[in-house]
């Protein structure tokens, strides 16, 4: 009883206080609006008393996710605004889905601001597991049926998570709590998930120091990218492996291609349209595939992989090229932060890929997530 009269006790509030508001007679011009030099995903304009923060929809060009409108929780809500979801900043608690969101919040240096976060276990920052030991961090169970009653608990302002085509919230959209769409997956291009992290810094008071650590991030990414330009040779790369009988290929308009195209190596399937992964059967990969000079693999498991490993998951893989002159470059991500790490930090694995396809231009540099297969 006392959990269903908190429940009803919070959704009230947050509905009178921080969810959305109509449209007033007359809205006001922009004062200033952000230049978004890579991201496509989000635009923010800055207006007298809020700044209108819109997401838009990467399924649909046409429409937005959502329009969120940021006011100072120290002022009162100007009577100019447009429709949509209000948030009032800088945040203070905050209830995250995923491992690169709490990253995110962690290089802003707001951790403590962190009051919920799902699946813990795939966490790596030191910083997030600390809070969670010590109880300032609760879990709040699997990133797909979260427990909602703890998020009322714990006083969550906002949910921070990932969209996805066609899929909703569940019962954490009728608490009335803003649900922040962090599209920054869908973006296209290494920079341009990066730059998320501009947004993320409005929510938290923390613009200035936002687009601070992101200059610095393109600064460090560019000039990689320029380095890698000199390489006189452009090898041929084939990634990951297949998952039960098929084999997940990333199209070659989406950002792990951009990672090879800065690179300055020849992606596999460079052709493909879209910026989705697309499933191929083994034939189809191996056909075009068997020559290619590197092969990269993701996976996570306790003890490292072998290409004997390889070889006793799938004997057909020792015929690749790569797998024959020992070319196999490996990342265990139950071991290293990579998914919390690239895509806010996208110059550690531009790095990591120059190092194994131009080792020469960076020769006193070591490696951060792959590793050569033993």
């Amino acid at each position: 009883m006392k959990i269903k009269f908190l429940l009803t006790l919070f959704i009230l509030l947050c509905l009178a206080c921080s969810c959305s508001v109509r449209q007033s007679s007359h809205v006001s011009e922009a004062l200033d609006t952000d230049s978004i030099r890579y991201a496509t995903g989000f635009t923010i304009k800055h207006y007298d008393g809020y700044t209108s923060a819109e997401v838009h929809d990467p399924w649909d060009s046409t429409r937005i996710l959502q329009r969120y409108l940021l006011v100072d929780r120290s002022q009162p809500l100007p009577d100019n605004m447009p429709k949509g979801t209000i948030v009032r900043t800088p945040i203070r608690n905050i209830a995250v889905y995923t491992t690169v969101h709490s990253s995110i919040i962690d290089q802003l240096g707001e951790t403590d601001k962190i009051v919920g976060i799902c699946e813990p276990h795939y966490i790596k920052t030191e910083s997030v597991q600390t809070l969670l030991r010590s109880g300032q961090i609760a879990d709040l169970g699997e990133a797909t049926s979260p427990n909602v009653e703890r998020m009322i608990e714990i006083g969550a302002e906002i949910i921070i998570a990932s969209p996805f085509q066609n899929n909703g919230y569940g019962q954490a959209e009728k608490l009335g709590i803003p649900i922040i769409e962090g599209a920054d997956y869908t973006e296209p291009t290494p920079l341009g998930r990066a730059e998320w992290g501009r947004f993320y810094g409005l929510l938290l008071g923390k613009r200035e120091v936002a687009d601070s650590i992101f200059r610095e991030t393109e600064s460090r990414y560019l000039a990689l990218k320029e380095l890698a330009a000199s390489a006189v040779n452009r090898p041929t790369v084939l990634t990951d492996k297949r998952y039960g009988s098929t084999w997940f290929v990333s199209s070659g308009e989406s950002y792990v291609a951009e990672f090879f195209r800065d690179a300055n190596v020849e992606y596999i399937f460079s052709d493909l349209k879209g910026t989705a992964s697309l499933p191929m059967s083994f034939e189809t990969v191996f056909e075009r595939a068997i020559d290619a000079d590197f092969w990269l693999i993701r996976y996570n498991q306790p003890i490292n992989m072998t290409y004997a490993d390889l070889r006793s998951e799938y004997n057909p893989y020792e015929n690749f090229k790569a797998f024959k002159q020992r070319n196999v470059y490996s990342c265990n991500t139950g071991n290293v932060p990579y998914y919390e790490e690239f895509p806010i930090s996208p110059d550690f694995l531009l790095k990591d890929m120059i190092k194994i396809f131009h080792p020469e231009l960076l020769p006193d540099e070591e490696l951060r997530y792959y590793h050569k297969m033993p």
